[in-house]
């Protein structure tokens, strides 16, 4: 009895050895959604209050059918966003991919100036002041960016910013493949 009260720090320590070993291995922006496949949450979000374009609207479910969008959370206060804002722009002029965006607990003003800064890609941007529509996205944090299909199901979701191979090697593959059907 001894020698296992001896050797049981042993092999504690040894076991949080092995689990923190196969934690790194893990991809921490790999955060599974339970909403894969399933259609986008009932929402309806008013438009960002003096949006200047032409047909400034808001965000809602109806508007994410028809169509393969991408579903952009972003907020002003957040500095990955602005890492991504030009591969989003890019999506959007140069791939022709329709982005809409949902700007989650910020300001109205500050947005607007972000937007203006840094140019506005978006075809709509619905205002989520409380984020309580992202809660209903399961969004962990901002960025996050979500690809819907023409029926309205949620097919692919990525967390954090965007980059340049997630983009090439996933989105617009899946892009293209969706709009075929």
């Amino acid at each position: 009895m001894r020698r296992f009260l001896f050797l049981l720090p042993l092999v504690l320590f040894v076991g949080v050895g092995v689990a923190f070993f196969l934690g790194f291995g893990r991809d921490p922006r790999a955060i599974p959604s339970v909403l894969i496949d399933k259609p986008v949450p009932e929402f309806a979000l008013a438009a960002l209050p003096g949006r200047d374009k032409a047909d400034a609207r808001g965000l809602a479910t109806a508007d994410l059918r028809g169509d393969v969008t991408l579903v952009n959370v972003f907020a002003s206060w957040c500095v990955p966003c602005k890492v991504e804002h030009p591969i989003i722009t890019r999506l959007a002029r140069e791939e022709g991919i329709t982005v809409h965006a949902i700007n989650h607990k910020d300001k109205p003003a500050d947005a607007l100036a972000w937007l203006t800064r840094n140019g506005d890609p978006y075809d709509r941007v619905g205002a989520d002041p409380d984020g309580r529509a992202s809660i209903e996205w399961g969004v962990y944090g901002v960025p996050e960016t979500f690809l819907v299909d023409r029926e309205g199901r949620i097919r692919f979701k990525h967390v954090g910013p965007l980059t340049p191979a997630v983009v090439e090697e996933t989105i617009i593959p899946l892009v293209k493949q969706l709009r075929k059907g």
